[in-house]
């Protein structure tokens, strides 16, 4: 995934045939974090903690449901990804990158939760842990590439 145009309003990023397939996959397993890993508080000191909670993970899956669509959306569009030779050229806003960083973020950490919140990388990756640890690290590549993007001057 590389940076080909980058202005104030608008970024377009070259994508390898790999990258190409790989964006959407990762795109389509969210939302990823598992509702009750957000709490309001772990004390649980807070007045009326169960109301409050109860309205956070509403405004949780409301949220959810909207980037949801959203990232169908993104992907249903042909104009989003225009056929190159090698791969694709993906257009996006400034605001629909920095969307799409939160949306990869939950990919990325919500892989991470799935796989017991490791300090380090696993020592040994098995069946079962190889699809949460290359979503995971997918979504972080994805991830640098949009921040590194968003860091650019027009």
């Amino acid at each position: 995934m590389k940076l080909i145009q980058a202005t104030k309003s608008k970024l377009v990023f070259l994508l390898g045939s790999r990258e190409k397939r790989s964006l959407p996959q990762v795109l389509h397993l969210y939302p990823r974090v598992p509702a009750a890993h957000h709490v309001l508080s772990k004390s649980g000191r807070l007045p009326d903690a169960q109301a409050n909670q109860r309205l956070l993970d509403e405004a949780l899956t409301e949220q959810r449901a909207e980037n949801k669509k959203l990232v169908q959306a993104l992907l249903a569009d042909p104009r989003r990804f225009e056929p190159t030779e090698t791969g694709a050229r993906l257009s996006l806003a400034r605001t629909e990158a920095e969307w799409l960083l939160q949306v990869l973020n939950d990919v990325r950490v919500g892989s991470w939760v799935i796989l017991g919140s490791p300090e380090e990388k696993p020592a040994e990756v098995t069946i079962a842990t190889a699809p949460h640890f290359v979503a995971m690290e997918l979504a972080g590549y994805f991830q640098m590439q949009l921040l590194e993007a968003l860091g650019r001057e027009t």
